[in-house]
């Protein structure tokens, strides 16, 4: 193999080009953003997370930018504690630092930022740029989200649909607010069900909060940006203190509106000499808090079988072989969680816990 091109300089993408280095395998990646609009929020790492993460960077490095949460607690919205779980090494961190940190290992010479690349020819794997040019590579690994263009391109009949549920995302840099808040997720419940709202505390003066919505029952959709803050405070004005406080002394020039998809059924993770890693290969709805974890498990599989097996093609379907099982685990379980969030408070199962396991 001497050329590897990766498209997407998000979490799956740069843990790729990590995992290659490692091996010294040649690659290049293009994102069609500009480095500074990767930020996005956060997310939780379950301790199987942490391992993948441990085999391509120093964890001192990540466990100084995040936090470690002790507990899962579940609420009512006005606050009434309903159960409790202990979390084994469960991490939460910002998507901001986990790029920072993923990206040290990685040559800035080795990524094109701004350039939007589509294919030119899927048997080949030629990538082509807006202006008609054309680049080779041996094969290209597609790690462009969720909605990737590319995998639209590829797999022309694949459906595409929209969940019942929306989720606003934030993070507050408010050392009074994360001062008031333990180590735990806290997660509140409106009992009629279809809408809650989540804290992770991710350091000493920082918190991430997101609310789930029944996007049937609430029109958060139609919301626009400069409204967002006012119909927040609207709809959860007489839950509990501690969270239209957050609403209100939020900043919401980066919040991020969620809309979420799903394939209709999964495509194959590869075609020709194009395969597919993350959420561009399998879209993980947020109740299982696993995109990221599947990622990593994804490159780690991919990159063992490219240095193992001589022909790509078996390395991708080795690779599938191992990876898509698990992955049809999490869509179920999603799903599973998924409907539970629409129930009422009094119908939920006693599996509180909104982290999907194998």
């Amino acid at each position: 193999m001497k050329n590897i091109a990766v498209v997407g300089a998000g979490i799956s993408g740069l843990s790729m080009a990590n995992y290659l280095e490692k091996h010294n395998l040649d690659y290049h990646i293009f994102e069609r953003r500009k480095k500074e609009d990767l930020a996005g929020h956060g997310f939780l790492l379950p301790q199987e997370g942490l391992e993948y993460l441990s085999r391509i960077i120093d964890c001192q490095l990540l466990y100084e930018q995040g936090n470690f949460l002790e507990k899962y607690i579940q609420y009512s919205h006005k606050g009434k504690m309903l159960a409790e779980k202990n979390l084994d090494r469960v991490f939460a961190i910002s998507r901001q630092a986990l790029i920072n940190i993923l990206s040290q290992n990685i040559s800035q010479e080795k990524i094109t930022y701004g350039k939007t690349v589509t294919l030119y020819d899927i048997e080949k794997g030629k990538l082509q740029y807006k202006d008609g040019s054309y680049m080779n590579a041996d094969f290209t690994i597609i790690a462009d989200g969720s909605k990737s263009r590319i995998r639209g391109e590829v797999f022309k009949e694949e459906t595409i649909r929209t969940v019942r549920e929306s989720e606003v995302v934030n993070i507050v840099k408010n050392k009074d607010i994360a001062r008031s808040i333990s180590n735990d997720f806290m997660k509140f419940h409106h009992e009629k069900g279809g809408l809650t709202f989540g804290i992770l505390k991710l350091s000493a003066d920082t918190i991430l909060w997101y609310s789930q919505f029944d996007n049937e029952k609430y029109k958060i959709n139609e919301c626009p940006p400069q409204n967002l803050k006012a119909y927040m405070l609207d709809i959860f004005n007489e839950w509990h203190s501690l969270i239209p406080s957050i609403i209100l002394q939020s900043d919401y020039e980066n919040v991020h509106l969620w809309h979420v998809y799903e394939l209709e059924k999964l495509n194959p993770f590869y075609k020709d000499k194009i395969v597919f890693i993350g959420d561009a290969a399998h879209p993980l709805i947020p109740f299982t808090s696993q995109g990221v974890t599947s990622a990593l498990k994804d490159c780690f599989a991919l990159t063992e079988y490219l240095v193992e097996k001589r022909n790509i093609y078996d390395a991708f379907r080795k690779y599938e072989e191992e990876r898509k099982p698990e992955i049809e685990i999490h869509i179920k379980n999603g799903r599973v969680l998924l409907n539970q969030f629409l129930l009422p408070l009094n119908q939920y199962t006693e599996n509180i816990l909104p982290i999907s396991y194998k």
